[in-house]
């Protein structure tokens, strides 16, 4: 039975530049909860860059559900992979935090009140009721990253990318986030860490993966 994520031989190098990833072999299930962890410029980003689909390795290939990753759509990987930015800024673009987790679900056929209710659930879940009319810009740190994920989750992909999600945040934000994430493994929904945090990453994740040199350990 194929894994829900497969690389296959996957190698990248940028066009100008050496070698970022070689002979990585990897398969991910739906539910799996893996730490990828790494120097600054290993590759972890550029390798959850190809997963999603938004870099074309240079030998080997990236199956989705059991295609080329670039066989789907821009749409269509999104409604079944959520990526958190590193920066969650990056991905803010609607007037309110409301408006921010709705966007997506529009665009999946639901109702008003259903997406009202999907909203209202998730602004509860990730305890940012009170900013529900608030500008992203204007939150902090710790909760910009709580908006990004609750952006994420609504549409209810199958699987999240998180790159560096607790960067920034003091212990009490770290604390919090980690709860998030652990309520949302225990609801089935598998994820790949990007993190430098060790001590988190063994608590969150079932494996933890290691880029060193363009491969895997």
């Amino acid at each position: 039975m194929t894994a829900y994520i497969n690389l296959e031989q996957v190698n990248f190098r940028w066009p100008q530049g050496g070698q970022v990833l070689s002979e990585i072999n990897l398969s991910i299930e739906k539910n799996q909860t893996i730490a990828l962890m790494g120097a600054n410029g290993s590759g972890k980003t550029t390798l959850s860059k190809l997963i999603l689909g938004l870099l074309k390795p240079t030998g080997g290939r990236v199956l989705l559900a059991g295609r080329p990753v670039e066989s789907y759509s821009l749409a269509a990987r999104g409604r079944l992979l959520g990526y958190v930015f590193q920066n969650p800024e990056r991905q803010f673009f609607a007037p309110d935090v409301a408006e921010e987790i709705g966007f997506a679900l529009k665009y999946r056929n639901l109702s008003p009140e259903k997406i009202q209710e999907r909203v209202a659930e998730m602004l509860a879940l990730f305890e940012l009721e009170q900013y529900a009319a608030t500008f992203p810009f204007n939150l902090s740190q710790g909760e910009k990253q709580r908006l990004a994920l609750a952006a994420i989750l609504a549409p209810r992909p199958d699987f999240i990318i998180m790159d560096e999600p607790f960067l920034g945040l003091d212990w009490l934000r770290k604390q919090r986030l980690q709860a998030i994430l652990e309520r949302v493994r225990n609801e089935g929904v598998g994820y790949l860490l990007i993190s430098h945090d060790q001590a988190l990453c063994a608590r969150l994740c079932s494996q933890t993966l290691t880029l060193e040199g363009g491969r895997l350990l």
